[in-house]
């Protein structure tokens, strides 16, 4: 009896000393940068709530949360003042709301954004007006192909028919990533030679993003006329079948608030 005893009073102190050493562990952990041996023990405690202001951002914390909140500096908030954010309005009406607001030094983007209702949607549109800077069109011919083989790339659109696509094949790996490369779904690969010259960079396709609903496009430039930004808008809407498709549409400066569209 005196043995069995024993045994289980030392039974139950290695038990207690194995549990007191779990409980330690919890409690403590190893920082680098300490000397050999060296332990913190770890409380738990509620964080205060605290501000952390950056410049365009603003962390607050929250029970040990952080919230990050977008800080808006003096004229955007000055400029999104001037009309009803609310609102939705025509599309001249919009136009001209964010030409007035855009306060960039510089010569802004004018760009259009669109919430559909599927994603995967798509739409080509001729635009009626030039949007941002003009680009470049070159046909694919010899003189293309000998400039390829130094590596000069002058140019912003590539059209080429299906006649003269084996001789830009061995340059994919550099048109490819570029965006360059010929194809039918931008309309740059032209089976018909005679269309070929008259190709136009008003006419693009548009699509959603790969995983959400959305379209950013840009529709001109500030100092553009305003009929011919709210033409170009216009005729992104009805390519898309207006309310048909498009659920929200919003337009807006490189610098400016987003003004509503009524669709």
């Amino acid at each position: 009896m005196g043995k069995m005893k024993t045994t289980e009073v030392g039974e139950n102190k290695n038990k207690e000393k194995q549990e007191k050493a779990r409980k330690g562990e919890t409690e403590k952990i190893h920082l680098s940068g300490l000397k050999g041996g060296q332990r913190v023990k770890v409380i738990e405690a509620e964080m205060p709530d605290e501000e952390i202001k950056t410049e365009g951002t603003e962390v607050k914390k929250s029970g040990g949360r952080k919230i990050i909140e977008r800080v808006r500096g003096k004229k955007y908030k000055e400029a999104k003042a001037k009309f009803d954010h609310e609102k939705h309005y025509k599309v001249a009406e919009a136009v001209k709301l964010v030409k007035e607001s855009s306060y960039s030094k510089f010569n802004g983007t004018m760009e259009l954004h669109l919430v559909v209702k599927k994603t995967g949607t798509s739409a080509q549109v001729t635009l009626p007006h030039q949007a941002g800077r003009e680009k470049k069109v070159e046909i694919a011919s010899d003189d293309t192909i000998e400039k390829l083989k130094t590596g000069k790339i002058d140019f912003d659109v590539l059209v080429a028919t299906p006649a003269t696509m084996p001789k830009l094949v061995p340059f994919a790996r550099i048109l490819g990533p570029k965006g360059l490369m010929p194809n039918p779904k931008n309309g740059t690969l032209v089976n018909d030679p005679k269309k070929v010259a008259s190709f136009s960079t008003a006419t693009i396709t548009l699509k959603t993003e790969k995983e959400a609903p959305l379209i950013h496009m840009v529709v001109g430039k500030v100092s553009q006329k305003e009929t011919e930004i709210a033409e170009n808008i216009e005729a992104v809407l009805k390519a898309f079948g207006g309310s048909k498709q498009v659920v929200k549409a919003f337009v807006k400066a490189t610098m400016s608030p987003a003004v509503k569209i009524n669709i």
